[in-house]
């Protein structure tokens, strides 16, 4: 949709969310934006509305997948949804694999479902909508430096690819947004050098931009995308495999 009214953002108040919040935020926009914490919430919420939008904070995790369905199915109209909440933590071998691919997925994916079912549903009466679902260049493939976070990541692009095919004739526009390194508080704790970082708030310019034309995949930057074309698609997985064992955990 190139000017979507009534927008819901998951994941708010930091990183890409909260830099998305503020990219929209305008006189005549109905901002409702989610995340774990209040204060920040506040905080984004304070910004937004000096730029003219009309703010309403939730306080929610996006694994309740009850309260999900309540806060979503009690908005009268949304034009746009963006299920970007997630989260990324480093694991070692001698953990706790179990509980921590639980979490992982429990938020990345299961996040997800829980933000874009109910969305669906609303659209789908209302007769149009765009759905967002943020992946991540670690979605193109199984990470060995984070096997739980690429694979909750690899999950979510399938499914957004999918998703937009099977309902293009309810006139719902789904889309799948790939970045690479951008400032968030899960890059701030990277300790490794990360390639063509980027700041969050050029990283909501190329999302709102590609998202007003409709674009079905959003990858970005540009020298990720042909290093990850590359790499996934032309190079013998024998190789590829040495190469990425070779990365550092996240």
């Amino acid at each position: 949709m190139k000017n979507p009214k009534s927008i819901l953002i998951t994941g708010a108040s930091s990183g890409i969310g909260e830099a998305l919040a503020m990219e929209y935020a305008d006189f005549g926009i109905t901002l409702y934006i989610s995340g774990r914490n209040q204060q920040r919430l506040n905080e984004v919420s304070a910004k937004c509305r000096t730029k003219g939008a009309t703010v309403t904070t939730k306080v929610i995790n996006v694994t309740d997948k009850t309260q999900m369905k309540d806060w979503i199915d009690g908005i009268t109209n949304l034009d746009l949804v963006i299920a970007n909440a997630g989260i990324g933590k480093s694991f070692k071998s001698d953990g706790d694999i179990d509980a921590h691919v639980t979490e992982i997925f429990d938020t990345n994916l299961g996040g997800v479902f829980n933000t874009t079912h109910p969305s669906i549903e609303k659209m789908k009466k209302q007769g149009a909508g765009q759905i967002a679902l943020i992946s991540s260049i670690a979605g193109y493939r199984g990470m060995p430096s984070a096997p739980a976070y690429s694979a909750s990541k690899v999950a979510v692009k399938g499914y957004g690819e999918a998703l937009r095919g099977f309902y293009h004739a309810n006139n719902i526009q789904i889309n799948v947004i790939c970045p690479g390194f951008v400032r968030s508080r899960i890059t701030d704790k990277n300790n490794f050098k990360m390639p063509f970082y980027m700041e969050a708030t050029r990283a909501a310019k190329i999302i709102r931009r590609d998202l007003a034309k409709n674009k079905g995949l959003i990858t970005f930057p540009w020298q990720m995308r042909i290093i990850a074309g590359i790499a996934f698609n032309l190079v013998p997985d024998f190789i590829l495999e040495k190469m990425l064992r070779a990365l550092p955990n996240k």
